[in-house]
């Protein structure tokens, strides 16, 4: 895998992914534009031989202790080879970088491939938004997670290195 922060020059490539994965609400090129210029937001691309295979955004406010992400969406002959939860990995290690600790994301309620991913990696579901993904009318899975437990997870704990038989 070749993960990258993407650049302007990446906005075909993103938006080819970008109608193909969400065919009904995808953002428009210039919301996407703006969203790769913005401040705050962070995207970064997944390459393989040259092509965008995937992409994912986090924007966090500057000495926020929050953050949210935007977007994460692989193509679909990309799909189940760790590139989603690689470009997660990327989006969470970001946070952490930027001392956040809490990480939010809304994900459809008709997605339990991306549902299981984040649980997977220690989100939780807060609730619930009726409706909220349109003209779909599809309710949004609100979720939660612990950035810092997150990361201590990942952590080996170093007493565990001396443990070998």
């Amino acid at each position: 895998m070749s993960i990258r922060p993407a650049t302007p020059d990446d906005l075909g490539g993103i938006m080819a992914l970008e109608r193909a994965s969400f065919p009904t609400d995808a953002w428009s090129e210039p919301m996407m534009r703006e969203e790769l210029a913005a401040e705050h937001t962070r995207y970064y691309v997944d390459e393989l031989a040259g092509r965008v295979v995937g992409y994912a955004g986090l924007r966090a406010l500057p000495g926020s202790r929050d953050a949210d992400v935007q977007t994460i969406a692989v193509a679909e002959a990309s799909r189940g080879r760790g590139r989603g939860r690689a470009l997660l990995t990327t989006l969470l290690e970001d946070a952490a970088g930027r001392r956040v600790r809490e990480v939010f994301l809304d994900v459809r309620a008709d997605n339990p491939v991306a549902q299981a991913l984040y649980a997977s990696e220690g989100f939780a579901e807060l609730g619930r938004r009726p409706g909220y993904y349109q003209p779909d009318d599809v309710d949004a899975v609100v979720m939660r997670l612990d950035l810092e437990a997150w990361a201590a997870a990942r952590t080996p704990d170093p007493a565990d290195a001396g443990a070998c038989t």
